[in-house]
């Protein structure tokens, strides 16, 4: 009902800066995409090569995004596939990158839908957001470097440092004369746990040398072992019940990816915690898995789920349910995320991509130390310049 002695304000046209849609603090000015090939110093195998699934591996493709914002600030970042792919992300990047040029680069959510959608008819998963992943992480890079920042702290970091565990000198392709002396290598160089390689056809040859690993590392450090996804259901319980007595910090990828039931019903029923999430390809992916409680630690991959945006959503989720973190390669991306993770996580150490960065991440009493370097704090070596294969640059 109308009433004559109420008073009415007049409508205020909007204040500066509040217009509806978003306004700009910032545009990006070019982008650069490069496809650069990594070479491995030596044939690496796991399970997946001795099944016959895959050939050994001997280099990895790295999708490199640089962009450069109108108010002179910069941005890094990268995605990369083992053995087939690395050509797909790029050329599915290419076909993005102008759809950036005028965008701001704080509004790094919205960005990712837009490129989402722009690829649509490819999927919300696999090469369509791996090649969104280098973008969008090179946004976030170029956020923390414009707040002066390493990325763990723009997330709100809970640690300076986090434990981490190493994995490349466990492969299968290793006698275990070498394992043991990558052991101690690892564990003198400041390593706080050791992860090794199983899954081979005959499981009595994983539990020979994961009983002569055990004996040589003789509790110094925690001991991780990784199937690959080579394991049925019956001979991974079996397995995981013949182990529990070494008190294995985890099982990693004991069953097929996307097996979140399998999964579950393995933590139901093993003592030993299961690992997995690491082949996954999108946060939608990975919510299966947390639904199921099908894991104790979850494994995301930043570049592999479409980049940090993506991976913060899956650790929200995972947080809720008291899940533990230890995401899958690219450490030099993955302690940043970890560090900003509520219950302690591990990051996984691969020297691998070494020689690809001018800066070395420090490690100490088994910690992987947060560098106070703004951004990721990561900028590429003549090295990287010299392995790229293809180039192209939008905005410029």
């Amino acid at each position: 009902m109308f009433d004559p002695n109420r008073r009415t304000i007049p409508e205020q046209p909007p204040k500066a800066g509040f217009a509806a849609g978003p306004s700009k603090l910032d545009a990006i000015r070019s982008v650069t995409l490069s496809l650069v090939y990594l070479p491995l110093a030596r044939p690496i195998s796991d399970a997946k090569v001795l099944t016959g699934r895959q050939k050994p591996l001997t280099q990895v493709a790295f999708l490199f995004c640089e962009i450069v914002s109108e108010a002179g600030h910069s941005g890094l970042g990268f995605s990369y596939s083992k053995r087939a792919g690395g050509p797909a992300l790029y050329a599915h990047a290419c076909e993005l990158a102008d759809d950036l040029i005028g965008e701001d680069p704080n509004d790094s959510a919205r960005i990712w839908d837009k490129l989402c959608w722009a690829g649509a008819s490819v999927g919300r998963s696999g090469i369509a957001t791996q090649a969104i992943a280098a973008i969008d992480i090179c946004l976030w890079d170029l956020k923390a470097k414009r707040a002066g920042l390493p990325l763990a702290k723009l997330l709100g970091a809970h640690r300076d440092s986090v434990a981490c565990y190493n994995t490349s000198g466990g492969f299968l392709s290793s006698s275990v004369e070498e394992i043991r002396d990558a052991i101690d290598h690892s564990i003198a160089s400041g390593i706080g746990g050791i992860k090794i390689k199983v899954g081979q056809p005959d499981p009595m040859i994983d539990l020979r040398r994961l009983d002569a690993v055990t004996s040589h590392i003789d509790g110094r450090v925690p001991l991780m072992v990784d199937a690959n996804q080579q394991w049925d259901r019956t001979t991974a319980l079996r397995f995981g019940r013949l182990v529990e007595p070494l008190n294995l910090e985890w099982i990693e990828e004991p069953l097929d990816a996307y097996d979140a039931e399998g999964h579950a019903a393995l933590a139901r029923e093993l003592a030993t915690p299961i690992a997995t999430g690491e082949m996954l390809a999108s946060a939608d992916e990975h919510m299966a898995l947390i639904r199921a409680d099908a894991v104790d630690f979850i494994q995301p991959d930043a570049p592999r789920v479409g980049g940090i945006t993506p991976f913060l959503r899956i650790c929200t989720h995972a947080e809720a349910k008291r899940m533990r973190l230890a995401p899958h390669f690219a450490m030099e991306i993955h302690l940043h995320l970890a560090a900003a993770y509520a219950h302690e996580p591990w990051v996984e150490h691969f020297d691998w991509l070494a020689p690809l960065f001018n800066e070395q991440l420090e490690i100490k009493d088994g910690r992987m130390i947060v560098p106070a370097r703004p951004g990721l704090g990561c900028s590429l070596t003549g090295k990287a310049r010299d392995w790229t294969v293809e180039t192209c640059s939008f905005g410029v």
